[in-house]
């Protein structure tokens, strides 16, 4: 996936918006005021910071070259996926769509309620 393919995909997820609390040159994708996505670009490649499962993280940092610690992030409960294409698009769609969960799954339960009956 490419930068553009990214944030199309974070900003499709239902309610889900970008914002730029670090400088227009720091994309985060947030739902109910928090973050399951921070999008970088450093050293020449684009790059996304998701929330992961601790166990999950493991796996993918071993399965995948780009997949790394949580940049700037708690490094057991986030990874830093390098834009660089040698990660499929559907693992990297999936890696969005944990962390999204992962986030709803924090929100309070009127939150969590309100998403689940406006987007069936």
């Amino acid at each position: 996936m490419n930068v553009i393919e990214v944030k199309t995909y974070c900003i499709s997820l239902p309610e889900s918006s970008e914002e730029f609390p670090f400088g227009e040159d720091i994309n985060v994708f947030m739902i109910k005021g928090k973050m399951f996505g921070l999008l970088t670009h450093k050293d020449g490649v684009d790059r996304i910071n998701l929330k992961a499962d601790p166990d999950e993280s493991i796996v993918l940092r071993k399965i995948y070259d780009s997949v790394i610690p949580g940049y700037h992030m708690n490094k057991t409960h986030w990874n830093t996926v390098l834009l660089d294409e040698s990660v499929p698009s559907e693992e990297i769609e999936g890696m969005i769509d944990n962390s999204y969960d992962l986030v709803i799954k924090n929100l309070k339960k009127s939150d969590q309620l309100a998403l689940k009956l406006r987007h069936k």
